[in-house]
């Protein structure tokens, strides 16, 4: 099936379109079929745009009147339901929002958009993006399409199985605590959490745990992965947490692997890894190795020190509900189970979360920070299991 038109690598499409071998609406047209074909199984994609096929026409005429071509030029695209999408809905999974239309773009889509990018579609999230599995009160459930009955996680899950099944060659996702990386590996597709502050955060729900969120690309190729990043990077004057550092050409993918120093990790510190998820890592890190780089076992007793799970889940409690109270008091019937959860968890005394915050999270990162100084590259599990089967709401 990766002979399929629907299944050509984003790099692939847009080289393809400016030397003329395929039009901008067979693309968009092949994209929009393979949604009617297999959404219906999956739900991944949510909302559809109205005006897809008339982007295309028009990218269309710009190839064949010789105007100058953006690098994403009549290349479709999907966005995460989180992403404010001028005159599309962005309901962020919540009943609250189900009639949300945004007067203007986030950052993320309107630099796509001015590269050429046509925005299909809005994929599926949990309600407010804060659970671990891509299921709401307003459009359901998002399936694993390797298995039906197992979770994409959450809570890029809408986008992962749509990358995984060819209704889209490219997506944005967001990531606070593997939001981006668990759908992707579950859904085997690339997804990369860049630096926070890399890429801009205008425009992204929640508008909570801004110091922590991270905004990103997922592909199905790392080459993807890296034309998308060039692209969104870079402040904006408008998010107070994105760098003016200077976006370096992340594209440049061919230059010769650096003599790296891996650190090669079977454990995460978290729970006990599974046997085949283990081989996995070990084989990509025994790649790394076949190329040149030193690749060494590690223990991560640092890790499992701070039991960060639970540290970085306090944290997120505390910003999510003080960000969410406000806006469900007095409506929390209309709101899916997950949130009423959230809300009815007992918060931490405010002065000692600071507290906690501030003695945890600067030593992990201290610690973290000594580990790099002997290595410059960790290797581990994304998550410690293969994909679980849904966990049904009581």
């Amino acid at each position: 099936m990766t002979d399929e038109i629907f299944y050509l690598s984003t790099t692939e499409i847009a080289r393809s379109i400016r030397a003329k071998e395929i039009s901008p609406v067979e693309i968009v047209q092949a994209h929009l079929g393979r949604i009617t074909a297999v959404n219906h199984k999956l739900n991944a994609v949510v909302t559809m745009t109205d005006d897809a096929l008339d982007r295309a026409r028009e990218a269309e005429t710009a190839v064949t009147s010789g105007e100058v071509l953006g690098p994403l030029h009549g290349v479709p695209f999907t966005a995460k339901d989180t992403f404010d999408t001028a005159g599309v809905r962005t309901t962020i999974g919540s009943l609250l929002y189900k009639d949300n239309v945004p007067a203007v773009d986030s950052t993320i889509v309107n630099r796509l958009k001015q590269a050429g990018a046509i925005l299909v579609g809005k994929t599926n999230v949990p309600e407010f993006a804060l659970d671990g599995q891509t299921n709401n009160r307003v459009f359901g459930r998002t399936n694993n399409p390797w298995n039906l009955e197992h979770t994409t996680s959450g809570s890029s899950g809408g986008a992962a199985a749509a990358l995984a099944t060819g209704m889209t060659p490219f997506e944005i996702g967001s990531d606070v605590g593997g939001s981006i990386r668990i759908p992707a590996s579950y859904c085997n597709v690339v997804g990369f959490k860049p630096t926070h502050g890399r890429v801009p955060l205008t425009g992204h729900n929640p508008a909570a745990i801004q110091r922590y969120m991270h905004t990103g690309p997922m592909s199905r190729t790392v080459r993807d992965n890296a034309l998308i990043l060039n692209i969104i990077a870079g402040a904006d004057g408008y998010d107070p947490f994105a760098s003016n550092i200077p976006v370096p050409d992340m594209f440049d993918l061919d230059l010769p692997l650096p003599k790296l120093r891996i650190g090669f990790s079977p454990e995460d510190g978290y729970a006990p890894v599974a046997q085949e998820v283990q081989a996995i890592v070990a084989k990509a890190a025994g790649v790394l190795g076949e190329q040149g780089c030193t690749v060494e076992e590690v223990k991560l007793p640092w890790l499992k020190k701070h039991d960060y799970m639970i540290e970085g889940l306090e944290i997120m409690l505390v910003e999510a509900v003080h960000y969410a109270g406000p806006i469900v008091k007095g409506r929390e019937s209309e709101l899916a189970e997950n949130m009423n959860r959230v809300l009815g968890w007992e918060l931490p005394d405010f002065d000692r979360y600071l507290t906690f915050e501030h003695n945890h999270v600067n030593q992990l990162r201290h610690d973290a920070a000594s580990f790099f100084r002997d290595y410059d590259v960790l290797i581990g599990p994304t998550s410690p299991m293969p994909p679980p089967r849904h966990v049904e709401k009581d």
